[in-house]
């Protein structure tokens, strides 16, 4: 057979086919290039994630940055981009607790240096858990000393555990009190001619005030105010406690601050010091001088020496070996939403991923599920409970850890434990349903535009946010926020074996702490989280056990993103790129707390438009 000739390039094409071959070897070029700069990267991340071998002795220096957690929120690409090269913007809870209670056994850490400057907050109840683990470190007959410029009200509370509390002489302790304050949307949202229908149950339930009224009802103001007292009384007892100051020293302090602070002529650290809130004023150079004094110099320049939590936590896990036998746990923290979302906010679907891995694990002998959240989907929290009930069958312990807050959404689901743990100052209860559904026909006749059709059925096509809520979709609506709240109500009685009458009186939406919440028979026992790991343990008779950290697993790209870019990913993107990007994110914090009740609408995602959910539930 015989084959057409092909004919000769014309010296045209061989122009533009030679610069396409330059281009492919130019492109295969650098991502060559690339490609061994990943490589050293790797070889770079592989060495210096080995622990270096510690010194004979040291301090441990606890520094926590951002906000406290209790389970890291989701990163992806573009915000490991954004992060701050020198602080972290949170700080899990548990990696302090352990590195303090490690260190009270370990005879080469006789101190712990508390740097709180970076602390942006976490709330109480966090906080009170690293100072019971900072107290058993003390009991070791080892100090503490607190570093800081100034010091906010939460980063006072842990340096209050201190032996010696160190302020500069510029500085000040910022003590005000606790308060909640709210947006209100009533007036603006008639402006705007956006009507929002809602429908509760519970009287207490103000999760929706912010949309229909312009301040706060006395209901809201009655049970606020409870738990809001409850909290700053534990504060000041437990700071007067440590500081060894008489009672009411602090309220006294506050409420007379002005005339206080003209005595000593607007001088906050001379009068932090008068108030004995701290042991001394020091400028930089002396408290730097003092620490190296007292620890001796590091051997990587001007600093004392000392060892970070992370560093420290590596070199300790490095030697301990994981037991055969082992007590999950599981972290439950953010809104609960249908479907699966990103750590930081509780996905049903995921939820019900670890805990049938649970299931599977034959090592798994307790779990502790760990609830830090004020809730959300009523459908989603019941089907994160009927999964939880169903590890019953496995005759598996369930304990139930409540962090700072646990209500709703969040309590619904701890009714299936076998038992619940909360501590003094955590948010919990608000047992009460909502719903709520906006319309924006009034909007839209404004600028001209109308809505009109018809419908083979009083309802067909409701509910429509372009149109008037149908009256008999009210009655729907209702009627199923009280059948919901009726099974809420329910539920918790059969789990805290009360009638239910009994449960109706403390629920309502009503919020409680911690330690009111176990007077009222809604919780079991108060405790932090490593004490309900040892009665879970104690419960599944183990004598030697290890814990187990349940989380979401991350793609082989997402492991690969982590590991190898990570913070080097910066290394390739100039900082001017990115600072638009990071101004933006600057600019959505500030306005997020004026914005809280209208960006809170993004989680309503019910399939049926029912929630358990607590906006206000945030222990301060």
């Amino acid at each position: 057979m015989n084959y057409p000739q092909q004919k000769p390039r014309g010296a045209f094409r061989r122009f533009f086919s030679g610069i396409g071959s330059v281009f492919t070897f130019l492109r295969n070029l650098v991502m060559n290039i690339f490609f061994i700069i990943f490589l050293l990267i790797i070889f770079v991340v592989i060495g210096s994630s080995a622990p270096k071998p510690l010194p004979d002795s040291f301090a441990l220096r606890v520094a926590p940055s951002g906000v406290l957690v209790d389970q890291r929120s989701y990163l992806d690409t573009a915000s490991l981009l954004m992060k701050d090269d020198k602080e972290e913007s949170e700080t899990l809870v548990r990696d302090v607790v352990d590195a303090i209670n490690y260190a009270a056994e370990d005879k080469r850490v006789d101190s712990i240096v508390l740097e709180l400057g970076g602390l942006r907050g976490g709330g109480i109840t966090k906080m009170s858990e690293i100072g019971q683990a900072l107290l058993t470190f003390k009991a070791k007959s080892k100090k503490i000393i607190a570093v800081s410029d100034s010091y906010s009200q939460d980063q006072y509370f842990l340096a209050s555990y201190a032996d010696e509390i160190y302020l500069h002489k510029m500085g000040e302790v910022q003590l005000t009190g606790f308060g909640r304050y709210m947006t209100y949307y009533k007036t603006a949202l008639e402006k705007l001619g956006v009507n929002v229908h809602v429908f509760r149950s519970g009287k207490y339930k103000d999760y929706v005030e912010p949309y229909l009224r312009d301040d706060m009802s006395d209901e809201s103001r009655e049970h606020n105010s409870q738990w809001l007292n409850a909290l700053w009384l534990q504060y000041t007892a437990t700071v007067e406690a440590q500081r060894k100051l008489p009672d009411g020293s602090l309220n006294n302090l506050i409420n007379n601050l002005d005339v206080k602070l003209t005595e000593v002529k607007g001088d906050s650290a001379q009068l932090a010091l008068n108030e004995k809130l701290v042991d001394k004023l020091v400028t930089r150079n002396e408290i730097d001088n003092l620490l190296i004094e007292k620890f001796g110099k590091s051997d990587e320049g001007e600093f004392y020496k000392a060892v970070g939590v992370h560093s420290y936590l590596a070199e300790t896990h490095l030697h301990k070996m994981p037991k055969a036998e082992q007590v999950g746990l599981i972290v439950a923290s953010g809104t609960i939403q249908d479907g699966y979302q990103q750590e930081g906010s509780i996905g049903s679907e995921n939820f019900v991923e670890l805990l049938r891995g649970v299931k599977d694990d034959k090592s798994i002998k307790a779990l502790v599920i760990r609830v830090d959240s004020g809730g959300g989907s009523a459908f989603a929290s019941e089907i994160i409970r009927g999964e939880i009930e169903a590890i019953h069958a496995q005759k598996i312990p369930i304990f139930i850890s409540m962090g700072s807050v646990a209500a709703s959404g969040g309590y619904w689901l701890a009714t299936a434990g076998d038992e619940i743990w909360a501590t003094p100052t955590t948010i919990t209860g608000s047992i009460g349903v909502f719903g709520a559904f906006p319309t924006l026909e009034n909007s839209l006749q404004k600028i001209g535009l109308n809505t009109d059709g018809i419908s083979t059925t009083e309802l067909g096509g409701a509910p429509s946010i372009e149109r008037p809520l149908a009256p008999k979709m009210n009655t729907v609506i209702q009627s199923g926020v009280d059948h919901t709240y009726q099974s809420f109500i329910k539920l918790v009685a059969n789990a805290r074996k009360k009638e239910v009458a009994e449960i109706h009186e403390i629920a309502q939406g009503h919020v409680w702490t911690g330690a009111k919440a176990k007077e009222i028979g809604l919780v079991d026992h108060l405790g932090t989280l490593n004490e309900v790991i040892a009665a879970a343990a104690s419960r599944a008779e183990l004598k030697e056990y290890s814990v187990q950290l349940i989380t979401q697993k991350l793609s082989p790209k997402e492991e690969f993103i982590r590991k190898i870019l990570g913070d080097d990913a910066k290394v390739f993107v100039p900082k001017s790129l990115l600072k638009p990007l990071v101004d933006l994110q600057t600019v959505q914090q500030e306005l997020s707390p004026l914005l809280k009740p209208l960006l809170a609408l993004q989680h309503l995602t019910d399939p049926q438009g029912i929630y358990a959910s607590c906006l206000e539930c945030v222990s301060p």
